[in-house]
């Protein structure tokens, strides 16, 4: 059995695709997760998240394609490379007995002594924040402590590849948030390669390292986190993820590790230094711009960004809202909170005072 000293396997795979039907629901070219990393595979209900995970952690073959864990082919009858991956689920599909005998499982499976399996589970238990739980009933826990056990049962066997499907789509967003932060430092502490599968940007921006973004099966965006969510490449993967289209738009000044951009009437600063006249796409994300009322008088900042701009769209999203402004004919994304919305009179059509800073500015040449 591996000890979480020794590194974490590579996963990858390339020409893979899966039909059902006649329905194409998977077709990568390649895709990799590197040692120790975590990878967040995201996209809307039937793009084939799940169908990639599955075929990754050799659960199911593909139609075509090659998988390889460290550098080897593998394949869904390799049963000794399915020894280094565990899988946590949607469901913690947990069964009657107690939370011991849930996460000893796989365990009794690879003939551990008992004595062994005890000691595993304890630190096991200890690790997902449930220590001491071992002779509680699996069928009375809460649903994020049934996920906690469904993580433990995963996390006892010292996989070297983790498979997270959708873990907390079922939770609400208080439990939900506070998990993802454990899953992350979890994840993190153990150095382990992990595949998580979500439709929730939020959760893949706190656990994951890198995503991918799915659509219809095909991979659209793929990057850090930071880059896909700042510089979604197209409208469909930018409305995915809440975001508007990228500015387009020229450098006219580089100085002091500060650029200026036109995106076509507005000058928009960024941290860094590039070539006066570069071409550029522009992104700020909607959690790093910040609206005032029209007429007021923002208080000084470090925000080197600051425009008069119009409402063009406002939505409820949850408990808050997201709004569209208008700067120089760009468009930009917030989030606003229902307070804000209702204390500044919000509508379409309104007049604010956009702000964002430099650093929050992302780009890259065009």
């Amino acid at each position: 059995m591996m000890n979480d000293t020794q590194a974490g396997m590579a996963l990858r795979c390339t020409g893979i695709r899966k039909s059902y039907d006649k329905r194409t629901v998977v077709d990568v070219a390649e895709l990799d997760i590197p040692a120790g990393e975590t990878l967040a595979v995201l996209g809307p209900s039937g793009s084939g998240k799940s169908t990639l995970l599955s075929i990754l952690g050799l659960l199911e073959p593909p139609d075509a394609g090659e998988v390889y864990l460290d550098g080897n082919r593998v394949t869904h009858r390799d049963k000794t490379a399915r020894m280094h991956m565990a899988a946590a689920f949607q469901s913690p599909y947990l069964f009657k007995g107690t939370v011991a005998d849930n996460v000893a499982y796989g365990l009794k499976l690879r003939r551990m002594l008992s004595v062994d399996r005890r000691s595993a589970v304890a630190d096991s238990l200890e690790r997902v924040g449930l220590g001491g739980w071992e002779n509680r009933s699996a069928l009375t826990l809460s649903g994020g402590e049934a996920q906690r056990v469904a993580l433990a049962r995963a996390l006892v066997l010292r996989p070297r590849v983790l498979l997270l499907d959708e873990p907390l789509s079922s939770l609400d967003p208080l439990i939900k948030g506070q998990l993802a932060q454990d899953f992350a430092r979890i994840i993190r502490e153990h150095s382990m390669t992990t595949l998580y599968v979500t439709h929730d940007q939020n959760e893949a921006m706190a656990i994951a390292d890198r995503m991918v973004i799915l659509r219809d099966g095909v991979p659209v965006a793929s990057g850090t986190v930071d880059e896909v969510t700042g510089l979604p490449p197209d409208a469909w993967t930018a409305n995915f993820l809440g975001a508007e289209s990228p500015m387009q738009g020229s450098v006219v000044s580089s100085a002091d590790g500060l650029i200026g951009i036109d995106t076509g009437g507005c000058v928009v600063y960024a941290g860094g230094s590039e070539e006066i006249g570069s071409r550029l796409i522009v992104g700020v994300r909607p959690e790093d711009v910040l609206l005032f009322e029209g007429d007021a008088d923002i208080p000084i900042t470090t925000a080197r960004n600051r425009f008069l701009g119009t409402v063009v769209d406002v939505e409820l999203w949850g408990v808050m809202y997201h709004m569209v402004i208008d700067i120089c004919g760009s468009r930009l994304a917030s989030r606003v909170s229902r307070a804000s919305v209702r204390d500044m009179g919000l509508e379409t059509g309104s007049k604010v005072r956009v702000v964002f800073k430099a650093s929050a500015v992302r780009y890259k040449r065009i």
